[in-house]
């Protein structure tokens, strides 16, 4: 299947958000962006694919710690303007070293658990 096989709706600068979900247990992971090119990367390998606004550049996310994200299923959403990729994951998703990017609440406090040290992955 290819995007032309569902509409989707890609906002005016060519994105999509995709919301990375544990396919075992539901923890939201992270969110990203990602464009046709990182979609197409993404189906092609199996491996997640984002794109960096920040960086301007498309990316694997694990590319430089080992963590990958093994993409089991892409869901779009009912509008066709978002993703929902259910992965696996290997070591953590945030590059802070937690498992998940939602690992604050509001407020400040800590509710997530630490899985690696960013400061040795990221030497």
């Amino acid at each position: 299947m290819t995007d032309a096989d569902v509409d989707l709706a890609f906002d005016n600068q060519e994105y999509l958000p995709a919301v990375a979900q544990a396919a075992e247990t539901g923890d939201v992971l992270m969110l990203a962006y990602v464009t046709r090119e990182a979609l197409e990367r993404t189906r092609e390998t199996g491996l997640a694919h984002y794109y960096s606004r920040s960086r301007n550049e498309l990316w694997q996310k694990g590319e430089s710690s080992g963590h990958v994200q093994h993409v089991e299923e892409i869901r779009v959403d009912c509008d066709g303007d978002s993703l929902l990729y259910l992965i696996d994951q290997e070591g953590g998703a945030c590059h802070t070293g937690y498992n998940s990017c939602f690992h604050r609440t509001i407020d400040g406090e800590v509710v997530g658990e630490q899985v690696f040290d960013p400061e040795a992955v990221y030497e």
